[in-house]
């Protein structure tokens, strides 16, 4: 058996190496592969030693010669193809173990040139991957050092052979990983004229959008036991989230639950002081930012104690002792946060199944899209990370808003983006006091926020994710006791509801900006 291996990640390949060494297998190698085993004392035979041709153009032509790809690509089976390979004195390569040049990762990097990202380009490697796997029936082909292992200790147990189902297995993981990898270059090169430099038109949506996540887990079921579910990441882990979450204790995540720790952790990240959520089926029934985290968590839970139980805790800080002792007053399934300290960690150990997860903190939320998938096709849209600030507002009422009352509609206004449309807040010093969440019309999503409040409602502001189409809507509000409002503005009536708030003595901004969650 011969194997040729030419490697950019060289983790695992001396112990690889060494090890087909030990099953008889001839090694044929290029350029810094070759190097590296040579120098663990492992014998090898160079590709132009095989080729009769030298490594050419800076490296950039090693394995592009036809004694290589007829080595790879000749069926065992076929008598003309013997024949030929013999008169050409060509021998068989029966193991081809190829990585490709790291672009993906230089290209994450956001710090590489438009040179460096057309040299990381591998052109060589996936020309070996595509024709090994494509002759699988006579050829195996090996893309991931995870998989060295494996490969060892079939042929030790069947006396250095390895499988036809073990060969279709590599063939399968070689095309997706070359598919993956020429997707990585059309996503990063598409947006880039011939200089490199970024085009001004375009550079949102592809005008063919292909997706790449590679699958991490099948789940226990979806949403119900009677829908299976799986969870799938961003190829190549490049930009972290909670996909590639480290959970630290607790039972397996369900589908719900990660949709409901997606849920609370955009909403902690929407704030910069000490904040925590709690989330009951995507919705915020709890939320605060505070000078402290255990205060913040305090306010949060006080906010709707019934609905908290069972549900899932989001923290922009790392969950400390202090707030741990609270957290474990009550049943929560959940728990995000970018980190844990020990003492929280131990505080919450006697809870075996709740689920510690610490978030990657290394996501960038900015930059992501959001799917939605419809039948026969895709919708795609940005991801609603956009922030009003104390500026944007405009007064649209006699009655002028405190400062106290615009930092409570700024919270509110951040908190409302988090919850189903129609959404409805009610807030008060950075504290969520109760929420009106996905009723079919926006005068119910009011009464329904101000009927299920725990806390006093005297005093409070109110945040409405899309303009009040009548006046009902402030008009149910200043009976359940708010003194100001934020909503986007932009309906036909809204003289009449600017008009129904100066009867009525409520403060109202708009923002020009509305946040539907359907």
């Amino acid at each position: 058996m011969r194997a040729l291996i030419s490697v950019s990640d060289k983790t695992g390949i001396v112990d690889f190496g060494r090890g087909l060494q030990e099953q008889g297998v001839e090694i044929v190698s290029t350029g810094g592969t070759s190097k590296l085993l040579r120098e663990a004392g492992i014998t090898v035979k160079d590709v132009a030693e095989l080729t009769g041709f030298p490594e050419i153009l800076d490296g950039r032509v090693k394995t592009l010669h036809p004694t290589v790809h007829a080595g790879i690509l000749g069926r065992r089976s076929n008598q003309m193809h013997r024949t030929m390979l013999e008169q050409l004195k060509i021998g068989w390569i029966d193991l081809v173990v190829v990585n490709l040049y790291p672009f993906e990762q230089v290209a994450a990097s956001g710090k590489a040139s438009f040179e460096e990202l057309i040299e990381n380009i591998d052109i060589g490697g996936p020309t070996m991957i595509r024709s090994a796997a494509k002759n699988f029936q006579d050829v195996t082909v090996v893309t991931s050092a995870a998989d060295y292992p494996n490969l060892l200790q079939e042929m030790r147990e069947n006396s250095g052979e390895l499988s036809l189902g073990t060969r279709w297995r590599m063939a399968q993981k070689a095309f997706s990983r070359t598919a993956l990898y020429d997707a990585a270059i059309t996503g990063t090169l598409e947006n880039l004229d011939e200089t490199g430099t970024l085009r001004k038109e375009g550079e949102l949506f592809p005008k063919e959008l292909v997706l790449r996540y590679e699958k991490l887990a099948t789940l226990r079921y979806g949403e119900n036991p009677h829908q299976q579910a799986a969870l799938y990441s961003t190829a190549g882990n490049l930009h972290g989230g909670l996909a590639r979450a480290r959970q630290l204790q607790g039972k397996e995540l369900s589908f719900n639950n990660l949709v409901d720790l997606e849920a609370a952790w955009r909403l902690v990240q929407e704030f910069r002081g000490p904040a925590s959520a709690v989330i009951k089926h995507t919705n915020p029934c709890g939320c605060s930012m505070q000078r402290d985290l255990v205060e913040s968590y305090k306010m949060a839970h006080a906010a709707d104690p019934i609905s908290a139980y069972g549900g899932v805790l989001g923290f922009n800080r790392p969950l400390d002792g202090a707030t741990a002792g609270e957290v474990a007053k009550t049943f929560v399934e959940a728990i995000v946060a970018p980190g844990f300290t020990e003492e929280a960690v131990e505080r919450l150990s006697g809870k075996k199944n709740l689920r510690l997860v610490e978030a990657d903190t290394s996501a960038r939320l900015s930059g992501e899209l959001h799917l939605e998938q419809i039948s026969g096709g895709l919708l795609i849209q940005e991801k609603d990370v956009h922030q009003v600030l104390e500026s944007d507002l405009e007064v649209a009422t006699k009655v002028h808003p405190t400062q106290e009352q615009i930092a409570s509609m700024l919270f509110a206004w951040k908190v409302v983006k988090h919850v189903k449309s129609n959404a409805i807040v009610y807030a008060q010093g950075g504290q969520l006091i109760s929420t009106g969440a996905g009723q079919m019309s926006r005068v119910d999503s009011v009464k329904f926020g101000a009927s299920k409040a725990q806390l006093s409602l005297e005093g409070t502001v109110l945040a409405s994710d899309a303009f009040f189409p009548f006046p009902d809507g402030v008009e149910e509000a200043a009976k359940a006791g708010v003194v100001a409002v934020i909503q986007p503005g932009g309906s036909i009536r809204d003289k009449e509801v600017i008009e129904a708030c100066d009867r009525l003595g409520l403060a109202m901004v708009f923002t020009g900006v509305r946040h539907f969650r359907h």
